[in-house]
């Protein structure tokens, strides 16, 4: 097309291509719109300063029309002839000038909730809401040195696994002030900031502990102190291995009783079938559904499945004298019995949907413990042969 006079009709008009395109206005020298693949278009204007092209966004076009794009590129246009400020230059200090509160909340918006499930959506903001952002208050992207992340990463040394991730939701927000013309390139301020060790807990129910929480978790159900829902929940955590989101968000869509199957369409390692035993699919059965209600923990809310399970798991654990015990722990206990029973580790691992096999090798010292057991009773005999 020829250069005509950008207007709302020309610009709509532009089709995308593969790559994106500019379109400058045939009466206004700079100004122009820039078409994306996606079909976006954005109004820019196009200028040389001290031997360089620079471009400056105005805005996309719908928000913002071609006569009030127009009248901006005419107003930075002629800063530009007139020797005035530069607006590139004036853009990048704008963007240097942004405060750890303004880049946080561009984090969650154009990358955490674009980019992340849910559950690392709700990691992530909890780390900038209640970590990074009262720790640096408004001091600026662009000030923050090792120095900073070293104390912040310090502050919380106590909990080192919490330290960590808010090491590295604090690196990853650097990485993108740099993307976003925040910070100079490579001037990530963690990555001179050595994460704590961390020691990875391997603690499991024994048979009596088992026992123990069976009663508990009976007598809670009887007397009606906790949901019958939450009640489930535990159970089914335990006698699926599943993590804590894969139950607490299941739906009945995903249920295939007579299979004796979950299809889960999403976890933390992508879509995924649980396999059911037939305790399970018992449990399942005597479950209700609830009418309009598509979860099978349901919540206090229509529509809802239950969101706190970790108080009424506070108070479960204590009546089962088990103060120590994670909702996490059931999982590890269920593929702790696995290996006991003489299950190999690949299929412990098919069963707990792990994509690597270092994740289910934690696990692999637990297989020892029949041979040992054998070793004591073979020598036992022995010892007992020789007097």
């Amino acid at each position: 097309m020829g250069r005509e006079n950008l207007t709302k009709r020309i610009v709509d008009r532009l089709e995308p291509r593969q790559k994106d395109y500019i379109v400058f206005d045939g009466d206004l020298p700079g100004f122009g719109v820039r078409v994306m693949p996606s079909g976006k278009r954005f109004y820019l204007i196009q200028y040389r300063r001290h031997g360089r092209t620079r471009r400056v966004m105005i805005g996309p076009h719908g928000p913002v029309t071609a006569e009030i794009a127009r009248r901006e590129a005419n107003r930075m246009l002629g800063a530009v002839r007139g020797g005035g400020d530069d607006p590139a230059t004036l853009r990048d200090m704008e963007r240097q000038a942004a405060t750890i509160p303004e880049l946080g909340a561009r984090f969650l918006k154009e990358h955490v909730e674009v980019r992340c499930k849910p559950s690392t959506q709700y990691e992530y903001r909890r780390a900038v809401e209640l970590f990074i952002n009262p720790f640096f208050g408004k001091q600026r992207v662009r000030t923050v040195t090792s120095a900073d992340a070293a104390e912040l990463h310090g502050k919380y040394a106590h909990t080192p696994y919490q330290s960590n991730r808010v090491l590295g939701v604090l690196s990853k927000m650097m990485n993108l002030a740099e993307v976003w013309g925040m910070r100079d390139r490579r001037t990530n301020p963690c990555d001179d900031v050595r994460p704590f060790p961390e020691r990875k807990r391997e603690r499991f129910l024994s048979p009596g502990e088992i026992e123990r929480l069976g009663a508990a978790l009976n007598a809670a159900e009887r007397s009606g102190a906790e949901s019958r829902f939450a009640v489930a929940a535990f159970r089914l955590l335990l006698l699926t291995g599943c993590r804590l989101g894969e139950i607490q968000r299941l739906k009945w869509s995903y249920v295939d009783l007579g299979a004796s199957r979950i299809r889960l369409p999403d976890s933390k390692t992508g879509a995924k079938t649980v396999y059911l035993g037939a305790a399970v699919v018992k449990l399942l059965r005597k479950l209700p559904e609830v009418d309009g209600n598509p979860y099978v923990i349901v919540g206090k809310l229509p529509n809802t499945h239950l969101t706190d399970l970790q108080h009424p798991w506070r108070r479960i654990r204590a009546s089962a004298d088990l103060d120590d015990v994670r909702i996490h722990d059931l999982r590890h206990t269920f593929a702790s019995d696995g290996v006991l029973a003489g299950e190999g580790l690949p299929m412990i691992g098919k069963l707990l949907g792990h994509t690597q096999v270092q994740t289910t090798a934690r696990y692999a010292h637990l297989a020892d413990s029949p041979v040992k057991d054998a070793a004591t009773r073979i020598a036992g005999r022995l010892a007992a042969a020789l007097g």
